[in-house]
């Protein structure tokens, strides 16, 4: 597998589960506050459970492909759990060279 395109696939569900988190944290504080509707929960609940199956699977394939040790693999898996960290730890990655960065587009 090649690594930036496992880079590239990590940041992207990454991303996904970050806003994810965003709509149901809104659909549970307008049922659980506002008392006006679960929809949101309803809607956001599944897709969101959804992707943070695919964020835990995608940063397994990430950590064998890009040979994370254990504390970084440990890291990628907690940040799943707390809302937007995956956002923090993709960040964090990057900077620390644990995530290499996309290719340069090719010039004419």
């Amino acid at each position: 597998m090649n690594p930036h395109a496992v880079a590239l696939a990590f940041r992207a569900v990454a991303l996904a589960e970050a806003c994810s988190w965003v709509g149901l944290l809104a659909g549970m504080f307008v049922k659980y506050v506002l008392e006006t509707s679960e929809r949101g929960v309803q809607i956001f609940g599944p897709i969101h459970g959804g992707i943070f199956i695919a964020y835990v699977l995608v940063a397994v394939v990430a950590a064998r492909v890009l040979r994370w040790n254990a504390t970084t693999t440990l890291l990628a898996l907690a940040a799943s759990v707390p809302p937007l960290v995956t956002l923090w730890f993709d960040r964090w990655a990057t900077r620390t060279g644990r995530l290499p960065l996309p290719a340069p587009a090719p010039t004419s």
